[in-house]
């Protein structure tokens, strides 16, 4: 049986094949940079993952990337810029995975909407939390930890990065699954929260991999990982799942561009992006950015991510009513 395809269809066939092909055809504006926009202020893992796979991106793109930090509201500022960009390919978001998959259950009042105006490019890099604990705390392990909090009143305290962080989210699904009672004590990031636990002030956090130096000098004492494999920086620590199957918690960063921007565009830049995750020094630049592994997927199973994500930290906000303004 023969198949007649239109003029039309046979064009955008051959201009899909030949992105995916050879991977060289330019954005629709080669002589312009890319913007890679980033929501948090600079010196952070996810700033240093942009100008990492920014840089490895200009030399294959033959394209400069030039990386802009526009912190603020969760990171609803970057993704309202970027989801308000020409749908070029010129003007690109390193998300979180908190910006894209918690934020929109955390405001009443989202300035876009992450799933619909933004268009998921590929997955670049992931990490995931260790639950630490101050030395002081009589506990030698995850199981002793559990055991400790669910007999100690008042309940033990607990520090995050901020109300409705990844930080405190992880910590509340923990209690629902184990049956605990911790009180929660924000701060305005990471690095504020493991002071105070270093100090002693609260006893207990979702710390990043970022804080291997604390712990490895005795001054955190790490108890259990939260990813669904066991973290390449703590092979020696036991995963949560292990305890309560199921749970898992791991962060991601990836590319997103405005919704609209043309499918060519996208898997150019999808090919770049995983041909960037496979140089070897790229992985040892973000390995030495706490930890940070590149993460690559394809787009099927990066969309089922997204809601994966987006339907788990729903729940989990709905149950414990935080609410952000």
């Amino acid at each position: 049986m023969t198949v007649k395809l239109s003029r039309r269809t046979w064009c955008l066939l051959a201009a899909s094949a030949l992105a995916v092909a050879s991977g060289s055809t330019v954005a629709q504006n080669p002589s312009r940079p890319i913007k890679l926009i980033v929501p948090i202020p600079a010196g952070g893992a996810p700033d240093i993952v942009a100008r990492v796979v920014g840089q490895k991106l200009s030399e294959l793109l033959d394209q400069p990337v030039v990386v802009e930090n526009h912190a603020g509201s969760n990171g609803n500022i970057a993704g309202d810029l970027v989801a308000k960009s020409a749908p070029d390919g010129n003007t690109l978001l390193l998300g979180q995975d908190s910006l894209i998959t918690i934020n929109p259950h955390l405001y009443a009042k989202m300035p876009f909407d992450p799933l619909k105006d933004l268009a998921p490019v590929a997955t670049v890099a992931a990490n995931q939390f260790v639950l630490a604990v101050n030395p002081s705390l009589p506990v030698q392990n995850f199981q002793e930890f559990i055991e400790y909090a669910r007999r100690t009143t008042p309940p033990l305290p607990y520090a995050s990065g901020g109300n409705g962080s990844q930080h405190h989210l992880s910590m509340e699904i923990l209690k629902q699954r184990a049956g605990i009672d911790l009180l929660h004590v924000p701060f305005k990031g990471g690095s504020p929260a493991t002071a105070a636990t270093v100090a002693g002030d609260t006893v207990a956090m979702f710390a990043g991999t970022s804080t291997k130096p604390q712990i490895r000098a005795g001054k955190l004492r790490a108890l259990a990982a939260t990813g669904a494999q066991r973290s390449p920086e703590f092979p020696e620590l036991p995963t949560i799942a292990e305890f309560y199957p199921g749970y898992e918690v791991t962060i991601w960063l990836a590319l997103f561009a405005p919704a609209g921007t043309p499918e060519p565009v996208l898997t150019r830049l999808r090919l770049a992006v995983d041909k960037a995750l496979a140089s070897p020094d790229v992985r040892q630049k973000l390995n030495a950015a706490g930890g940070v592994e590149p993460f690559a997927t394809t787009p099927a199973n990066f969309a089922a991510l997204i809601r994966s994500d987006y339907d788990k930290y729903g729940r989990i906000v709905k149950s414990t009513g935080i609410k952000l303004d």
